[in-house]
């Protein structure tokens, strides 16, 4: 029987709720851990993808804290892979310990992931991406001229250092991921989009001060891998149009083609369920037998079992 091979993308509550400590951090991860032992003991192979947005935030704002002649602040790519391998080690240890309470004979691994993106993106020309603290004008100003970063205004808060957000091209441990599952092993990869990388001058491939969208991501290496499905895990149980309207509509079954007429009308927010909507769109297209899903991890189960949340195809089922 052919295994049914599944990439899940946690959202950030699946991480970060109100305790922003290590513990707590934890804390939620294990009870996350549950939901995600449930599919694996019903015989999905998952890949597990997840964000790392607030946490490599505060890490930027320890590194500046710290930062010295003899203590250096380590450079956005860099942090980037630590805090990949901090939650990807809190995934790992819960997984272990809610598969071992099962009996459920699975390993599971993290791996700290390189995607690979073009030097020639758009987005190395437009930087968007907030990261870091807010700072006041001049704070930003001064920041600017001595690092050549830049900074955009967010109104009311204050001023924040944007990096580029290119799009993936390739994850350079796809097949190593392939070779994971084959083996049985539950993987944990691409956490907060992976460290972004590119090819220098000499063909080499170095890191780069960016950050990669975590559903593209998650969306390549699913196409990468042939996931069977792709699983975007958000804060809300399916996609709305007119979210938070009076005539606000929950999205079941969609196609690729209807989604993208609702991109068109501007129902879908740039910095939160654009990007899901997209990745599903691209994931669905590039796999026409193959469908995506978007909904809460609380009706993670019900998604899979009653057809809940937001299910996008190319086509419409029969």
């Amino acid at each position: 029987m052919k295994r049914k091979k599944a990439v899940i993308a946690l959202g950030g509550n699946a991480i970060l709720r109100d305790d922003a400590s290590a513990l707590g951090q934890q804390k939620a991860i294990a009870s996350s851990a549950e939901y995600l032992a449930d599919l694996i003991e019903e015989g999905y192979e998952l890949v597990i993808t997840h964000g790392n947005g607030p946490q490599v935030g505060n890490l930027l704002l320890q590194q500046m804290a710290a930062n010295s002649k003899n203590n250096p602040a380590m450079p956005l790519d860099t942090c980037g892979a630590m805090t990949e391998g901090a939650i990807g080690y809190w995934l790992q240890n819960a997984l272990d310990n809610v598969l071992d309470r099962r009996e459920i004979n699975k390993k599971v691994a993290a791996l700290v992931t390189q995607v690979e993106v073009s030097a020639k993106d758009p987005a190395f020309t437009n930087p968007s991406k907030p990261i870091g603290p807010f700072l006041s004008e001049t704070e930003a100003q001064e920041e600017a001229l001595r690092s050549g970063a830049t900074f955009k205004e967010e109104a009311g808060r204050g001023w924040r250092k944007v990096v580029p957000s290119p799009l993936p091209i390739s994850i350079r441990e796809s097949s190593i991921i392939e070779e994971l599952l084959e083996e049985g092993v539950v993987t944990i990869a691409a956490g907060g989009g992976g460290v972004p990388v590119v090819r220098n001058n000499e063909g080499d491939l170095q890191g780069i001060e960016a950050v990669i969208d975590k559903d593209f991501a998650s969306q390549t290496l699913a196409d990468l891998i042939d996931a069977d499905l792709l699983i975007i895990l958000t804060g809300v149980d399916y996609v709305y149009i007119n979210y938070n309207k009076p005539n606000q509509t929950q999205l079941k079954d969609v196609t690729t083609n209807e989604l993208m007429t609702y991109i068109d009308q501007g129902q879908f927010a740039a910095g939160s369920m654009l990007p899901k909507v997209s990745s599903a769109i691209l994931f669905a297209e590039n796999n026409p037998k193959r469908k995506a899903v978007i909904t809460s991890l609380n009706h993670l189960s019900s998604a899979i079992h009653q057809g809940e949340g937001t299910w996008v195809s190319k086509e419409k089922k029969n």
